[in-house]
């Protein structure tokens, strides 16, 4: 599977040349900037914290303190004790760190699959180094600094697609440390490459590990989080689509506005659901669906006439996953985690854990679910939403409901739109079926310490492939539509659209054509979806 979508990659394409990451202000939109090769700058600010970050990390490790994945190994291993730094950081200590370090990234790069797209790469590159901006890891410079020379010098990891089970990324990221260290691959300027040579032409230091460094690096959620900002940005473009596909759909319907008027509406004040009301009387402003038309139903079939509900819901689900993800990509999912708290507590169990300048943390906020969930919500709601375009289609060409000819048909079809119908209700079928859960299905690893998990990456690819599915199912209520008024403007050459819909309905006959004749509609259905992915 492609997890970075045709919208993600075109539709969303920014002229940005730059993005300033500074741990506290990037959007998923900021990341699929970067993801499309714009260049990174990082605040002055945001690099002193990381500095200082380093600095209690440091400070605790002299003080003797057991700290996970630095002093102490990490997983079931945190048990056994590698370095004792107590008093100094000498050079004995920085050289047992160091083995420590690099034997961790070693025994952490177990992805499989296919390298995931570079432009996914991209993203996860971006993600990691602002969560490491926001002064939780206590990684140091070299780490940020190589982060973002990889992006600005075009050296992406060579990172497998495959292998987490979403209580942080370790066996997928751990291949970018391979790759800072100089080892595995890379794709330099898009050509797949050997890391050592890639970091040789850029002038670049391969990258020396120590204290907590190859932890920062491997134990994150970056690769999930990535996927999440890019599906986010493509469910925000399809949400708006959707909207204007289906009042076009309905103008080719000859649907009854009612159940989106203030008067309708205003009687089940649901937030969202008056939001999307308003924006479809906009979009559907002047149109002749407001004329009288003694042929018109006062009740429309649920598909239409509950449209509101099922884009109001999508953008619920849609808002919520964009506030959790503004917590995720500006905030340490880091254990430890690096506490700028001056207040020592009074209790030993957290006194203990203080330093000069702060403490180190133990925490689980390497856990997603509060966001994975919402993906799983996600997933049924585009499911819920394709299955209501694939049935407003075939409303579309029964003559029953619209008074057009049957499968919108003309003189000098045999068949028409007859045929047409199981493509999207086959993809409708299909996103139904990615809309089940995935989150539950893990088993206890490492000893079974690790005994809960959230298979997020996969979440969120599956909910992907229902969105490429969805534009698909949208692409072909277009043309469904585009036809009946056609048909329509047959019948009434000064049948009046909105101005909104108009634009569509032109724009979108400029790259698929009128059905006159029965012609194969393979490439009409693939073209009408790129046209959609692409729609501004």
């Amino acid at each position: 599977m492609k997890f970075l979508s045709f919208v993600a990659v075109f539709a969303m394409a920014l002229n940005a040349s730059s993005v300033v990451l500074d741990g506290k202000n990037i959007l998923p939109k900021d990341i699929i900037s970067i993801s499309n090769n714009a260049k990174v700058q990082i605040s002055d600010e945001a690099l002193n914290v990381a500095k200082k970050s380093h600095e209690v990390l440091l400070n605790a490790a002299k003080d003797g303190q057991k700290i996970y994945g630095l002093t102490v190994g990490v997983g079931l291993n945190k048990d056994k004790k590698f370095i004792d730094a107590k008093g100094d950081l000498d050079a004995e200590v920085i050289k047992a760190s160091t083995a420590f370090n690099i034997g961790l990234i070693h025994a952490h790069c177990g992805g499989v699959g296919e390298d995931m797209p570079i432009k996914t790469a991209r993203a996860v590159l971006a993600t990691r180094l602002n969560n490491l901006l926001s002064g939780g890891a206590g990684v140091s410079v070299d780490v940020i600094n190589l982060y973002k020379e990889f992006l600005n010098h075009d050296i992406i990891p060579a990172i497998p697609s495959f292998g987490s089970m979403g209580e942080a990324d370790i066996t997928i990221l751990g291949h970018v440390g391979l790759a800072m260290m100089g080892e595995g691959y890379v794709y330099f300027k898009g050509k797949k490459i050997k890391a050592d040579e890639a970091l040789k032409q850029a002038g670049l230091k391969k990258l020396t590990p120590f204290g907590k460094d190859s932890l920062s690096i491997l134990s994150s959620n970056a690769y999930s989080a990535a996927l999440a900002s890019i599906a986010l940005e493509d469910l925000s473009h399809a949400l708006e689509i959707s909207k204007l596909i289906f009042a076009l759909s309905l103008e080719g319907f000859n649907g009854n506005v009612a159940p989106f008027s203030k008067m309708a509406t205003n009687l089940r004040p649901f937030a969202d659901f008056i939001a999307t009301a308003d924006e479809l009387r906009e979009i559907l402003k002047d149109s002749y669906l407001y004329d009288k038309d003694d042929e018109r139903a006062l009740q429309d079939p649920l598909s239409y006439r509950d449209a509101t509900y099922f884009f109001a819901a999508l953008k619920s689900t849609r808002d919520t996953i964009l506030n959790l993800l503004k917590i995720q990509l500006n905030s340490s999912d880091d254990n430890p985690g690096i506490s700028f708290l001056d207040t020592k507590s009074e209790n030993f169990q957290e006194a203990k854990l203080f330093t000069k300048g702060g403490a180190v943390v133990p925490t689980s906020n390497f856990e997603p679910l509060l966001w994975v969930v919402e993906f799983e919500k996600a997933s049924i709601v585009l499911a819920h939403n394709s299955k209501a375009s694939a049935l407003r289609t075939i409303k579309l060409s029964n003559d029953g409901f619209t008074r057009l000819s049957r499968f919108l048909a003309t003189p000098d079809t045999i068949h028409a739109f007859g045929a047409m119908q199981k493509p999207f209700v086959a993809l409708a079928g299909q996103n139904e079926f990615l809309a089940n859960p995935a989150s539950l299905d893990y088993t206890p690893v490492a000893g079974e310490i690790e005994d809960v998990a959230t298979n997020a990456p996969f979440v969120v690819q599956k909910f992907q492939k229902q969105l490429d599915n969805y534009y698909e199912i949208l692409g072909m209520e277009l043309l469904h539509a585009a036809q009946a008024i056609d048909l329509r403007l047959q019948k009434n050459p000064n049948l009046k659209l909105s101005k909104t819909t108009k634009k569509l309905y032109d724009d979108c006959r400029k790259i698929v054509k009128f059905l006159d004749k029965d012609r194969p509609l393979s490439d009409d259905f693939k073209n009408s979806a790129k046209f959609l992915k692409e729609y501004k």
